[in-house]
Order: C-alpha cells, then sequence, then structure tokens
C-alpha cells in the first residue's frame, strides 16, 4: 500500500513539473515577442560605502514600486519600461536622498548611493515603524539580537503551507518542536526557553499580543495567519524588555500587510497535492489623507495522513483582514494618523493528538488510527485595533486599543478504556488490547473517551509609546510605555462515550457539559517600561527597565454546576516585578561590531499557580559581534541563561491530562553559539546573483538540581540532565540563482536528535525524536512586471522521519509535497 502511494506521489510532482515547465518556456516565449525592459539595481550603505545598510525603503517613485534593502544593503527592480525615473531612499536615523535615472532600453541600471545621518529631522512614517516593530524596519544598528525577514525571503521559500516553523528555520536561537506538519499549532522557543505551544515567548501582531490569553492561558491554540504576513520579526537579548510579558527567551512579531500608498491589487493562487489549496486575494489604495485595504486568506488541504477506513486528515482556514487609516498631510507641523484593523479567522481541521506505535511507524509512518476519526478543531477568531499616532517635533505619540476573541472546540480522544492516550502508546505491550482498539478492534460501550475541550478566550487592552528624540549629537531617544491588558480563559468541556464496531466509532453516552472542566481563569496587568538609546562616541548603549503587576484569579465551579449558580472555589495569585537590562554595541571600525547585554529573564506563574508555584525567573547574557563587508555579513552570538526556577505546565500538548497545572523545575543553566552569515558569490555585479543564507545554532541546557516531578517531560530528574525537546544542533541554508526575471533556490534544514523526557548520555530510543536533514526547493518566473508563476516541493527526498512522541504516540514530518502557483499584482 505504501509503495502503490509513492508511485501515485511521484506520478502526480511528474505531472506537475511538466505543467510547469511549459508554461514557463510558453511564458518565456511570449515574452521575448515583447516589448524589452530593464533592471535597476544597486546598494545603500553608510561611512562612505563601508557598511551596508539593511532594510532601507527604496522607492521607483514614478511607478509606485517599493523595495527593502536586503542583508547585503542590495535592492532591485526588474522588468522596468524606459523612462525618466526617481529613487527614493529612506531609513530612519538617516537623511532621506533622491536619485534621478534614465532607462532606455533593456540594460543594468546600477546606483550607489550613502546616507548620512539626520537623527532628529524624520520622516514620521519611519518613526511610526520605529514604534511598532521590533526592529524598526532594520536590525543593523541594534544593540542587541535582532532578524528580520521581509517579503523577499518570505516569497522565495514556496511554502506549500506556509509554515511559520519552515519560515523561523530562517533565524538562529529559535527551536521548534514540529506536530501536524502544517505548522497549524506552534510550538516556538528560543534560546532553550520551552517551546510548547510557544507559551515561553512574547507573540506579537504588529506589535499587539496575539495569543489567545498572554497572561491567563498563554499557549497559542491560535496563531496569526503566515501567508498573509510581510514580515516577520525576532528579537532577542536585553532589548527584548521593551515588550514583554515574557523575557526568558524573546519576542516574536508577525507584520501583516501594510495599506499601499497607490492602488494595489494582488492574486496569489496556488495548488498541489492531497487537494492543497491557497488563495491570497488583497486590493487597497490611498490618496493623501486616507487609505483602505481589505485582504482575503483561505488555504486548505485533503491532508497527508492515512486515516483507517477512510476520511479527511486535512483542514480548511479563512482569514480576512479590513484596514482603513486616515492621516493628516505629510510635512505639517504636527503629523497624526488613525488606523482601524478588523480580522476574522475560521477553521475547522480534522487534526488529532492521537500518533502511532512504534512499529505501526514503521509500516506505514503517515497511518492515522480508526480511533481518531471523530477528531476535529472547529475555531474561530476576531481582533479590532485602533492605532493612534502623532509626532509634533522630537516628541511621538503612539496609542493603540486592541480586542481579542476566540473561541475553540477541540473534539478528539482522550482515553481508552479508562487509560489515556499518552499512556496506551507509550507502554504498547502491557496496553496490546486498548491498542487494538485504537486501531479498529470490536469494544464494549464507552471504552473510547472523546472529549470536547471547549474554551473561550478573551484578551483585551490599551498600550501606548511616547518617544522624545533629543537634538544633540550622540542623543538619547527615549522610549516610555504603558499598557494595560484583561485576559480570560473560559473553559465547559465534557466527554462523550464511543464503542467501536467494524472499524467506525459509534455514540454510546453523550457526557453533560462542564463534567471535565467547568472553570474561568482571569488575568489583569499592568505594565510600565522606560529605554533610552544614545551614543558616546563609537559606542552606542540602550539602558531599560521594565515593571509589571499581574492579578490572577481562577474560579472552579462544579461539574454538576454548568449554569455556574454556586460560588466557585477560587485560586487567586499576584505578582509584582521588575525587569532590568542594558545593551550596548561598539563600532571597532565601519564593518566590524561588538554588542553585548544582561537582562532579567520573567515568564508569568499564570492562574494554575498554587501556594508552592513560584515565578519563573532567570539571568541571561548575550555577547556578539557582526561583520558587513560588500560581498559577506556575517553575526555571531553567545548567550547563557541562568534560570533560578523553570516551570512546566501540565497540557494535553505535552502528553499530560489537560489540568494546566505549574510544576517548579529549580535552577537550570542555558548556553549557546548562534551563527548566521549572508553572502552574494558574484557580489551583486551584473544580472546574475548567488545569494546564500546560512544559519547555525548550538544549544545545551540541563538541570541544576535533583528532584522528582509529575510533570511527565521531566521525570525524576538529577543534576546535569538535559531538557527534553531541546536539540543541541540545528542548521539551515538557502542557496539560490537570480537572473533578470528567473530565480529558484535549494534549502537544507537540520535538526539533531531530541529527547523526550529529561536525562542523560546516550538518548533511548523510546524517548527519541529522529535526527533528520529535510531538502526543499523553489523557482519563479516573472512573466511580466505583473505576473509570476511559482513552483515549490518540501521535503524534497520524501524522507520520512519522527518530529514527535507528544502528545501521544509518533508523529511524522510532512511528506514530499508540491504546488504550482502564479501570482498578479499591480
Amino acid at each position: 500500500m505504501e509503495g502503490s502511494g509513492l508511485r501515485r506521489r511521484n506520478s502526480r510532482i511528474a505531472e506537475a513539473v511538466a505543467v510547469f515547465w511549459f508554461i514557463l518556456t510558453g511564458a518565456g516565449e511570449a515574452k521575448a515577442q515583447g516589448a524589452e525592459r530593464a533592471t535597476v539595481l544597486g546598494r545603500v550603505t553608510a561611512e562612505a560605502g563601508a557598511v551596508p545598510l539593511t532594510g532601507v525603503s527604496v522607492e521607483l517613485v514614478e511607478v509606485d514600486r517599493r523595495a527593502l534593502t536586503d542583508a547585503r544593503g542590495g535592492f532591485r527592480f526588474r522588468e522596468v519600461p524606459p523612462g525618466s525615473y526617481t529613487l527614493r531612499f529612506s531609513l530612519i536615523g538617516h537623511a532621506v536622498r533622491e536619485e534621478s535615472i534614465q532607462v532606455e532600453d533593456a540594460d543594468i541600471y546600477e546606483a550607489a548611493v550613502d546616507l548620512g545621518t539626520d537623527p532628529v529631522v524624520l520622516d514620521p512614517l519611519l518613526v511610526l515603524l520605529d514604534r511598532t516593530r521590533l526592529a524598526g524596519g532594520s536590525s543593523a544598528d541594534l544593540p542587541g539580537s535582532a532578524h528580520v525577514l521581509g517579503q523577499t525571503t518570505l516569497q522565495d521559500r514556496k511554502l506549500v503551507f506556509d509554515d511559520v516553523h519552515q519560515v523561523l528555520r530562517e533565524v538562529p536561537g529559535v527551536h521548534m518542536q514540529e506536530e501536524d506538519g502544517y505548522g497549524l499549532r506552534p510550538n516556538i522557543g528560543m534560546r532553550g526557553a520551552g517551546s510548547d505551544r510557544s507559551s515561553k515567548i512574547t507573540l506579537m501582531e504588529d506589535g499587539v499580543l496575539a495569543a489567545p490569553a498572554p497572561y491567563a492561558a498563554p499557549s497559542a491554540y491560535y496563531f496569526p495567519v503566515m501567508g498573509r504576513m510581510e514580515a516577520v520579526e525576532v528579537r532577542k537579548g536585553s532589548s527584548q524588555i521593551r515588550y514583554g510579558p515574557f523575557t526568558v527567551g524573546g519576542a516574536l512579531n508577525l507584520v501583516s500587510s501594510s495599506i499601499p500608498s497607490d492602488f494595489s491589487i494582488l492574486v496569489d493562487g496556488a495548488g498541489g497535492e492531497e487537494s492543497a489549496r491557497k488563495l491570497r486575494v488583497r486590493v487597497g489604495d490611498s490618496s493623501e489623507q486616507f487609505g483602505w485595504q481589505v485582504e482575503s486568506y483561505r488555504l486548505g488541504t485533503d491532508g497527508f495522513k492515512q486515516l483507517d477506513g477512510g476520511g479527511p486528515t486535512g483542514f480548511d482556514i479563512q482569514d480576512y483582514v479590513a484596514k482603513a487609516r486616515v492621516n493628516s498631510r505629510l510635512g505639517e507641523p504636527v503629523y497624526q494618523e488613525v488606523e482601524l484593523k478588523v480580522g476574522y479567522y475560521d477553521e475547522t481541521s480534522n487534526e488529532t493528538y492521537l500518533g502511532v506505535a512504534q512499529e505501526d511507524f514503521d509500516d506505514t509512518p503517515l497511518r492515522r488510527y480508526a480511533a481518531s476519526q471523530e477528531d476535529v478543531m472547529r475555531a474561530d477568531h476576531q481582533q479590532a485595533n485602533l492605532r493612534h499616532f502623532v509626532q509634533f517635533g522630537a516628541f511621538d505619540l503612539t496609542t493603540t486599543a486592541y480586542y481579542n476573541a476566540f473561541a475553540r472546540s477541540w473534539y478528539k480522544l482522550q482515553s481508552v478504556g479508562g487509560e489515556g492516550i499518552a499512556g496506551v502508546l507509550s507502554s504498547p505491550e502491557e496496553n496490546a488490547a486498548l491498542l487494538d482498539v485504537m486501531r479498529g478492534a470490536e469494544s464494549d460501550p464507552d471504552v473510547l473517551s472523546v472529549r470536547a475541550n471547549n474554551r473561550e478566550y478573551e484578551s483585551q487592552g490599551v498600550q501606548t509609546a511616547l518617544g522624545w528624540r533629543t537634538p544633540m549629537a550622540g542623543g538619547h531617544n527615549i522610549e516610555v510605555g504603558l499598557r494595560y491588558h484583561r485576559d480570560s480563559e473560559d473553559r465547559l468541556q465534557y466527554e462523550d462515550g464511543f464503542a467501536m464496531r467494524s472499524g467506525a466509532m459509534v455514540l454510546t453516552n453523550r457526557g453533560a457539559p462542564g463534567s471535565q472542566a467547568n472553570r474561568v481563569s482571569e488575568a489583569a496587568a499592568l505594565s510600565v517600561y522606560v529605554q533610552d538609546r544614545f551614543e558616546i562616541g563609537p559606542v552606542m548603549i540602550s539602558p531599560g527597565i521594565r515593571y509589571e503587576t499581574i492579578e490572577f484569579d481562577r474560579n472552579d465551579y462544579e461539574a454538576t454546576d454548568p449554569e455556574r449558580s454556586d460560588a466557585p472555589a477560587t485560586r487567586t495569585n499576584d505578582v509584582d516585578v521588575w525587569v532590568p537590562g542594558i545593551g550596548a554595541s561598539y563600532s571597532v571600525s565601519p564593518s566590524v561590531q561588538l554588542f553585548g547585554g544582561v537582562h532579567r529573564g520573567f515568564a508569568p506563574p499564570g492562574p494554575g499557580a498554587d501556594q508552592e508555584t513560584r515565578p519563573e525567573f532567570s539571568a541571561n547574557f548575550e555577547l556578539g559581534t557582526r561583520l558587513s563587508m560588500s560581498i559577506i555579513q556575517l553575526e555571531a552570538v553567545g548567550f547563557f541563561s541562568d534560570y533560578t526556577n523553570i516551570l512546566g505546565a501540565e497540557t494535553l500538548a505535552t502528553g499530560g491530562e489537560g489540568t494546566g497545572d505549574l510544576f517548579n523545575g529549580g535552577a537550570v543553566h542555558t548556553y549557546g553559539l548562534e551563527l548566521s552569515g549572508d553572502a552574494d558569490l558574484l557580489n551583486g555585479e551584473g544580472i546574475w546573483r548567488i545569494p546564500v543564507h546560512a544559519v547555525y545554532t548550538y544549544t545545551h541546557a540541563t538541570f541544576q538540581s535533583d528532584f522528582t516531578s509529575n510533570y511527565e517531560p521531566w521525570g525524576t530528574v538529577v543534576p546535569g540532565d538535559e531538557l527534553p525537546y531541546m536539540p543541541v544542533h540545528q542548521f539551515f541554508v538557502r542557496a539560490g540563482v537570480d537572473r533578470g526575471g528567473l530565480s529558484g533556490n535549494l534549502t537544507a534544514s537540520y535538526v539533531s536528535a531530541m529527547r523526550t523526557v529529561a536525562g542523560s548520555g546516550s538518548i533511548p530510543s523510546d524517548t527519541s525524536v529522529d535526527a533528520h536533514l529535510v531538502l526543499g526547493a523553489g523557482v519563479e518566473y516573472e512573466v511580466s512586471p505583473n505576473a509570476a508563476v511559482y513552483a515549490g516541493i518540501e521535503n524534497l527526498a520524501d524522507r520520512r522521519y519522527v518530529v514527535a512522541r507528544r502528545p501521544a504516540g509518533l508523529r511524522p514530518g510532512l511528506p514530499r509535497t508540491a504546488q504550482i502557483g502564479l501570482r498578479v499584482s499591480r
């Protein structure tokens, strides 16, 4: 069965490649018969050409085309028709510059631009970027570790499902635990902080907290849709204290599509194997004082897993976002704008927590047991943000009011014969009869328990940031911020009983609402921070401090009281914490920079904490260097985190019962090395480019005390035991070829073996996640300045590998999957 499936898959890929090649060659012939167009390219630098500038906004004014410079300061506009043009260059902290060019025929026009500094007279739109983005559009001048993945990088990958796990392979110091092959419920950690449901990072969209309930229930069962983002920002080190509440690892900000400055339309559609389908439509426009945009994104597939007895194992996602902006005229003494953003998300995914036993994975790695046939997640999310920005002289003020609501019901197998599914699959020989029922064997009534994990979340607040840039040389860039935030999680869960009959599940008992969980968790938080950035000669210093005061409440109602008419059992927990930090950078020369920092790491305990639970605290250090030359850019960072206490949360995702209880893990040491590099092997000269991007991360995280924990991934721990689900080595490389309108790239991603339970020495085979190397490829051809066809393949070698042994059993990575797409824009 597996062999015939592979042959069908290979046949479909061959057909897809043939169709794409036909489109490619046909488009090339059509293009050859049309008018010849030029390529405009160049580099933007500072310090008389010695330092490449990343993130510079480059505008081809007359045709309203924009680009951001890459890591080597390069930019490129293809398919430029003959005519006279103005190139406008702008970056916060630098003077705006314009260059005139004359394009006459199909040639290459090059521009080398050096931007001088202008720290006070600033475009208000660039100031707004500095307040709402983690890196202000550029990471080159920051006294700490920061990475920005722009639109070009996101499009180059040609990912079939826009999986954020695969996107973040481009960033050092970030570790992920894949789960479903699609990235529906991401597990992201940074610098050794836990990855479970991304609950130890500060997750944001457009600078606003995005987790369903960031304080009361930070596990990100909702994650902003990666496919509609124009940039991804990662901030680690001391400067992340500006964002909070989680400062142990780092901050992740997803930047949604900006309102265009002129009429713009984008239609991007793709299709692939297993009925994979993707359609993105975006339309927007701006006048002098008003702008708007609407965007739709739909993604779905029938699924790659093979359910016993047949049935869908895929998902359907719909995501809609609308923005409107009213602003004063640029150039006036006081500039103001108000932007409203609203969004709606809907998901139906036939996804499960149930994996398979080792022997079944070895035989049919894509198998899904019959006992998961009823499993389905239904979710919807609404968001509304209202942002006001005003700049007056050297001062600016940004204020955002936000509201998020998320409701989800994940109906999925919880236990078999009273034994949790994780327990059955961790000891398959001892639970052979129960495992047979999972596979479809006959059973008595109520042997299969399916829980409706019905939860509703709300998150709302107001945040404001006041900025002041002093006019003197090397002057201060001071930011004072305040946020008041409230969020909640409401659980009203129950379990239904099923019997297995001829491989089909039959309902035998309907559970009562609230019988499995009936509680409300709430949090209210007030945070204040002050951060400065100033220069003393070649040294840039950025000190800051953050204060958080948090009130947690958890109300547990009786399982027999779904109306909640009786008084609940109540837990309360208050936390007050100061989080200081300081970072600095030293320019050894125009092309060499040293930087470092130290800050206090903090993660709030949440409403599930009891009197024994302590907050998570750490002392975090980093030291690094950047090298920027015309052909290559390198960064190396060493980090060390000294935890006085680390927390583990018992969730269904970690193989537990889903109580949400918290466990102290005591002292932990985490240290590592992050390396990243970018190069153009042809130095950007001529129409050919060979860009290469490489990333390596080494992480070593160990417990420093001995204890026995009821938290299953820890168990019995002795000093020196390694933390679970923490890969020691990660490596990623992307190498491409770019000539005119044709580009392509190959990627390779390697993750070393991980242990699933704390321990030391060699990893036992039954508690190990495979080391794996996964290859990918993408190609794109610009048919015209407004249209491109593209194709992408993930897992090029069709490698079968284990990505996790939790929540329950072995789970496979995405098999080889191909797509072909067409993108049209104006």
